[in-house]
């Protein structure tokens, strides 16, 4: 893919989106440092990041095998959590592409790339902003976790050094100027408030499924 494929997305798009895909590679090197810490041999974090993708679900699996769960189990918690992509599929569905080309459009759906997408104005510039942040995803993703594993070699606490805080602080940094238009504002507070009160009583990563009840404040005006 080109950049001249990717120039009527504008400077502001592809900077964020690239931000969001070095996020992405930080909390990677963390998740690679931590599975080899566990125990894991390279290729397990490896092969769930090519194959897999997606890093809750990944989390999650060698935390439970890791803990000395069933790699069934944790392969079923994993998919639990990836319930949510069921609903994202339908909302991107003409983004993915068609034929051949849709299955590689579905791997790469995760929730950075349907949010790039969908929040384009025009269907052009929806489909290149969601191959774009997808693609990117599943380029800095494997590349970090081996980093990461090389990198947690040397590092006593991964946690000790705040990567894991560093994805969630640039996504909150992205969506604060969207926040000062009312109409954001209300679906995305409504949707926050629900997805916390979820937090208690359903697995992890399933809380943003409920977020979604938020859009149901959505308003068609400015």
């Amino acid at each position: 893919m080109s950049a001249r494929f990717f120039s009527p997305l504008g400077s502001d798009v592809v900077k964020a989106i690239f931000l969001v895909c070095l996020a992405d590679g930080l909390v990677g090197i963390s998740y690679g440092s931590l599975a080899v810490a566990g125990g894991f041999p390279l290729w397990v974090p490896l092969m769930l990041s090519l194959l897999v993708l997606a890093g809750a679900s990944e989390f999650l699996f060698i935390a439970i095998v890791g803990g000395g769960g069933s790699p069934f189990a944790a392969a079923a918690a994993g998919l639990l959590v990836n319930a949510r992509h069921l609903p994202f599929g339908i909302a991107v569905k003409d983004l993915v592409g068609s034929k051949g080309m849709s299955w590689l459009g579905c791997h790469i759906m995760n929730d950075e790339s349907v949010v790039f997408g969908i929040s384009q104005a025009t269907h052009e510039k929806r489909k290149k902003a969601y191959w774009l942040c997808g693609a990117g995803i599943a380029l800095f993703w494997p590349v970090s976790v081996i980093a990461g594993a090389y990198i947690g070699q040397f590092i006593p606490d991964i946690k000790a050094i705040g990567l894991d805080a560093v994805f969630p602080a640039i996504l909150l940094a992205l969506i604060f100027p969207a926040l000062r238009s009312r109409r954001t504002r209300i679906p995305a507070s409504c949707g926050a408030l629900i997805s916390v009160a979820a937090v208690p009583f359903v697995p992890a990563g399933m809380p943003v499924l409920f977020s979604l009840l938020g859009l149901l404040t959505w308003r068609n005006r400015k």
